[in-house]
């Protein structure tokens, strides 16, 4: 057995709960805000080019912790904006969409990989995507 000591019984009942998809969006995350610093740092030179370099992916670091949906267990229940699950899943497009735009920019091959696998991340936490359209 590759997990002896791993108990099948106390594992997430959804997947969008489960450690390693959320350690998977948590890098996701990272990237994406990585991806938009380097984005703007490789548009313009200059002063203006290292101020953008940490301006934008704070924005959109700051968007991204501030608006969410009351009571998502994804986000530790705390909402300090509260939006209607359909906002925060637009957010969320615009975030990874702008991240995976972002990467192509750089390098079409690190684009394609980053949104395949926000895709794939997305398909499989569909029982948190359900759950915020009813919100």
């Amino acid at each position: 057995m590759f997990f002896p000591q791993l108990d099948c019984g106390k594992l997430p009942k959804t997947m969008s709960k489960n450690p390693l998809n959320l350690a998977v969006r948590f890098l996701l995350e990272i990237i994406a805000l990585a991806a938009l610093g380097a984005w703007a740092r490789a548009q313009f030179q200059g002063a203006l080019g290292i101020i953008l370099m940490v301006l934008i992916p704070l924005l959109a670091a700051i968007a991204w912790g501030t608006f969410n949906v009351k009571g998502d267990p994804s986000r530790s229940g705390k909402a300090p904006v509260p939006v209607p699950g359909v906002i925060r899943l637009l957010l969320e497009l615009v975030f990874f969409g702008s991240a995976t735009w972002a990467l192509f920019a750089l390098n079409p091959t690190y684009g394609w990989i980053f949104g395949t696998v926000t895709l794939l991340h997305y398909v499989l936490s569909y029982d948190r995507i359900l759950w915020l359209l009813k919100r």
